[in-house]
């Protein structure tokens, strides 16, 4: 497959040496380019011949890390690869109907994987594909779930999905470095399941460097799906207790903890949060492993830089039902140093979705602004960044920031994950 050029950055290589928009990019090198691995891959050399159909055009770079200049339509220079399962615990299932059409694509692209840290669960993907990763030495993040084959086809419910386990094993044979996540099926693949899964990924470090195991979530969209009880304290602890046996393993073992419980089962188990240095690097912070202490820990240190006074301040922080007794805890921690400061913590029930979805990040400016107006929000509202588009300041349910704060009367700020931007938030 080739890939049509829609630009060429002026001063860029490419321009240089005379490639222009519109020319069909179909080889590097003599390699086939497909799409944006192919492209990144084989554009390191120094010196380049781009196969511009009917011509050839030699490329020239100072460095080889420098970037020859030419854009596509697409980031990926093709489609994103969608997703062939049906999985009983896809949140994108159970979705509500008349959302944003974008809000239903379920990627499972490896190249996504690689370049922005998506899970994949090997399911559409083919040996050649696996003989690219390991060649391009190309480190992923895989949704595993169960290595119980039987059972990981019942699970995606896709008859492909045991067979593709081996994938895992080729990787780590190849030098590939995943991080692996298990969504935590209560009745499923937890027990002796969550055993099994956990011994199988971490006979295989340090190809595996971390596993982080989630707690399955449900909406009230759950028509037509398979029955999945949430997990209780009891069901949680013991699910914790399995997770933090093989930590404690590999932590004697081998210096690292490598196997996380997300943030959620300690909570929802009624267990203490681990201090930071618990969970290492953070590998798995974007699945909900560790962001509560790194905010406690983070907001404690940050809050003892400043210097304290008493002016004062009166202000709202709304966030999700799951969060909102940190929350409340680090507003009565920053009382104590600025003693002039009335801070109100709000936990927005989530309707739109359903109460059992407790996460902030899920909170839609509808719920936000029913559940918040005619109460006194002092001079402005904070919110995590968290509840709006990447790119946008629109809430899942398609409320504009601007709309929030038109219906709130107050200033509504949304405020990004670190500590040092909640306190500043704070502070004004």
């Amino acid at each position: 497959m080739a890939a049509v050029i829609t630009s060429v950055t002026p001063g860029s290589p490419a321009e240089k040496a005379g490639v222009k928009a519109g020319e069909t990019l179909s080889a590097i090198n003599g390699h086939p380019i497909n799409d944006a691995l192919d492209y990144g891959f084989y554009c390191y050399e120094r010196t380049l011949r781009l196969d511009l159909g009917n011509r050839t055009v030699k490329v020239r770079k100072r460095d080889d890390y420098d970037d020859i200049g030419l854009n596509f339509e697409t980031y990926l220079m093709d489609k994103k690869h969608s997703c062939r399962n049906k999985c009983i615990f896809c949140f994108i299932d159970q979705l509500p109907p008349g959302m944003r059409e974008t809000l239903y694509f379920k990627d499972d692209d490896s190249r996504l994987s690689f370049l922005q840290g998506s899970y994949i669960t090997l399911t559409n993907m083919t040996d050649s594909d696996i003989e690219r990763i390991i060649k391009m030495k190309l480190n992923v993040n895989v949704s595993v779930h169960t290595t119980d084959p039987e059972l990981r086809r019942k699970m995606l419910c896709n008859r492909f999905a045991g067979d593709v386990l081996r994938y895992i094993g080729q990787m780590a044979e190849g030098g590939i470095t995943m991080n692996c996540q298990i969504v935590l099926c209560r009745g499923w693949n937890d027990g002796e399941q969550l055993k099994r899964t956990l011994a199988d990924l971490t006979a295989l470090y340090p190809a595996v460097q971390s596993i982080a195991v989630v707690p399955f979530g449900a909406t009230r969209y759950r028509e037509g799906l398979p029955t999945i009880a949430l997990h209780d304290k009891q069901s949680a602890g013991e699910a914790v207790d399995i997770i933090e046996s093989f930590g404690e393993k590999m932590l004697a073992e081998h210096g690292e903890r490598v196997v996380y419980p997300a943030d959620e089962l300690f909570i929802t188990a009624e267990r203490e949060l681990p201090p930071s240095e618990y969970y290492e690097s953070f590998d798995q912070y974007e699945n909900g492993v560790g962001m509560w202490s790194y905010l406690r820990d983070g907001f404690e240190e940050e809050l003892e830089e400043r210097e304290p006074d008493s002016t004062p301040r009166e202000l709202t922080i709304a966030t999700g039902i799951l969060a909102a007794p940190l929350l409340k805890h680090l507003a009565e921690r920053f009382r104590d140093r600025f003693p002039g400061t009335v801070i109100r913590v709000t936990a927005i029930k989530n309707r739109f979705f359903g109460e059992t979805v407790t996460v902030a990040g899920l909170t839609t400016g509808g719920d936000l602004t029913e559940q918040l107006s005619g109460q006194n929000l002092g001079e402005r509202v904070l919110i995590p960044r968290a509840m709006l588009k990447a790119d946008e300041d629109v809430f899942l349910d398609d409320m504009t920031l601007e709309q929030v704060r038109e219906k709130l009367k107050v200033p509504v700020i949304p405020v990004g994950e670190e500590p040092y931007e909640l306190i500043d938030a704070i502070l004004g």
